[in-house]
C-alpha cells in the first residue's frame, strides 16, 4: 500500500489506525493535471470541486479511521464513476474499452466530464482521444480504486469488518447539470447507501441520528443514492458496509469563491465529533458480533 501517489492520492490516519473505519474523499483534488486541453474559464472548473471536504474530515484520522483523499480534480476524471461510464461520441476514436453511459454521462458529469458547472457549457473545444482517456484511466482512476480497496481489505482482514464513508459536498440548489429541476433546495445532508444495499440500516440510522441531534435538516437517498465507490465497497452480507455522506456546501464555504464562510470551524468540529462516534459505532458492532 503506498500512502501517497504526487498528484494523485494520499492516505492519511495509517500510523495511528485502530478502528475499522476508512473514509474517503474522491472529488476534493485541487491540483490540475498540465496536460488538462480545456476551453473553461478556470474559475467555473472549480465549481465541480468538493472543495475543502478531505480537510473538514481530518478529524477520521484522529478518530483512528484511515483517509483516502484525491489530489487530481473530478472534472477531469472522476475516481466516483465506472470506467465505462462516458458518452462514446465524446472521443475522436474507438473507445479504448466498452462504454455503457450512464444518466450521469448525459449531465456531462461521467467518467470525464464534458461540460462545466453549474449552467452545462462545453468543457471542450474539442473531443477527447481515446489514448487521453486511457492515460487518466490508467494514471489517477485505477490506482485511487486500487487504494480505497486496498484499505478496505486491510481493515476487513484485520477487524473481520469494515465501515466505509464516502465523503462529498453538494452545490445548496440543483443546477442545470442535476436530476433534479433547476433550483431545487437541497438539505444540509443527503445519506446514500444505495437504498439500503450498501450497509447495514444501523449504520445509516446511526448517522442521520447524530447530525439531526445537531439540528441539520436529512435526506436519505434523495438525490444521492451513492455512486460507483459506495457501490464497489458495501456488501453488508460480506462485513462491508459503505455510505455516502453528502454535505451542503452553504454550511461551510462561499460557493463562487470557494472561501471558508463562518460556519467551516463549526462543520469541522462536528465531523470529528461524528468520527469519533462512529468509530465507538464499530466497535460497539464488533464487541456484538464476537459476543
Amino acid at each position: 500500500m503506498t500512502p501517497h501517489i504526487p498528484g494523485v492520492l494520499r492516505v492519511e490516519g495509517l500510523d495511528g489506525w485502530r478502528a475499522p473505519l476508512v473514509f474517503d474523499s474522491p472529488h476534493s483534488g485541487t491540483e490540475y493535471p498540465a496536460d488538462f486541453d480545456h476551453a473553461a474559464d478556470p474559475v467555473r472548473l472549480r465549481w465541480a470541486e468538493d472543495t475543502h471536504v478531505h480537510d473538514l474530515w481530518a478529524g477520521a484520522a484522529e478518530a483512528g479511521a484511515a483517509l483516502l483523499h484525491a489530489q487530481f480534480p473530478r472534472i477531469y476524471i472522476d475516481a466516483n464513476r465506472a470506467e465505462d461510464d462516458m458518452d462514446p461520441d465524446a472521443l475522436d476514436g474507438p473507445p479504448p474499452w466498452p462504454l455503457a453511459p450512464t444518466e450521469k454521462s448525459r449531465l456531462g458529469i461521467g467518467l470525464c466530464w464534458t461540460k462545466v458547472p453549474p449552467d452545462g457549457a462545453p468543457l471542450y473545444a474539442r473531443r477527447m482521444t481515446p489514448q487521453e482517456l486511457r492515460a487518466r484511466v490508467e494514471t489517477y482512476h485505477r490506482p485511487y480504486q486500487r487504494q480505497l480497496r486496498a484499505l478496505l481489505d486491510a481493515a476487513q482482514g484485520r477487524w473481520g469488518a469494515v465501515w466505509h464513508v464516502d465523503c462529498h459536498s453538494m452545490q445548496d440548489r440543483a443546477s442545470a447539470m442535476s436530476t433534479q429541476p433547476r433550483g431545487a433546495q437541497r438539505p444540509d445532508f443527503v445519506l446514500g447507501d444505495r437504498d439500503g444495499t450498501s450497509c447495514a440500516p444501523d449504520f445509516t440510522a446511526c448517522v442521520a441520528e447524530f447530525l439531526t441531534a445537531r439540528g441539520h435538516s436529512v435526506a436519505l437517498n434523495d438525490p444521492y443514492k451513492g455512486m460507483e465507490l459506495v457501490r464497489m465497497s458495501g456488501d453488508p452480507a460480506s462485513a462491508r458496509h459503505s455510505l455516502q455522506i453528502e454535505v451542503n456546501r452553504k454550511l461551510y464555504m462561499d460557493e463562487e469563491t470557494r472561501a471558508p464562510n463562518a460556519g467551516y470551524p463549526a462543520l469541522k468540529a462536528t465531523f470529528a465529533d461524528l468520527a469519533r462516534h462512529l468509530a465507538a459505532f464499530t466497535q460497539a458492532a464488533l464487541q456484538g458480533q464476537t459476543a
